[in-house]
């Protein structure tokens, strides 16, 4: 039973001979030394502790600008609220003087169409006296008088 085993391993390793191109031989692995691993980490952790600090000065940045864009922002409210009262106070007064001009407007509204109607009598009397002036009674034209047209 020793003999057909040995038959099988010596049949295999002929099939498989070191010049065969297709087999690569293998070379022994190396640790690099200990000090060039020490050197790149030492490079690797300062690279990224470099890369952090970047980020978290972008970051304290960006909260820096938020910061002074809010300020400026609650800055320009509290002048616009300023502004708001004022034209409030401004109204207010506006209205105040308007309520105390009412009665006087009304005044010149009622003198106003009393101008009116004694304009519209002025016309009706001036058309009036313009017949007035016109008619002739039948006592002066036989006494020969002429009313002054002047008068």
């Amino acid at each position: 039973s020793a003999k057909p085993k040995e038959n099988v391993l010596k049949h295999r390793t002929e099939e498989f001979s070191l010049e065969d191109p297709a087999i690569e031989t293998a070379e022994e692995a190396k640790e690099p030394a200990e000090a060039d691993i020490n050197e790149l980490c030492k490079d690797m952790f300062s690279k990224m502790a470099t890369y952090l600090t970047g980020e978290l000065t972008a970051t304290s940045e960006d909260y820096k600008l938020l910061e002074n864009m809010n300020k400026l922002t609650s800055l320009k409210y509290l002048e616009m609220k300023d502004i708001a009262i004022n034209i409030s106070r401004n109204l207010k007064d506006l209205n105040q003087k308007y309520a105390d001009l009412q009665p006087y407007l009304e005044q010149i509204n009622l003198i106003e169409e009393q101008v009116a109607a004694l304009e519209q009598a002025a016309y009706k009397l001036d058309a009036y006296s313009k017949k007035l002036g016109n008619y002739h009674p039948p006592l002066l034209r036989r006494s020969g008088i002429v009313p002054c047209k002047g008068i």
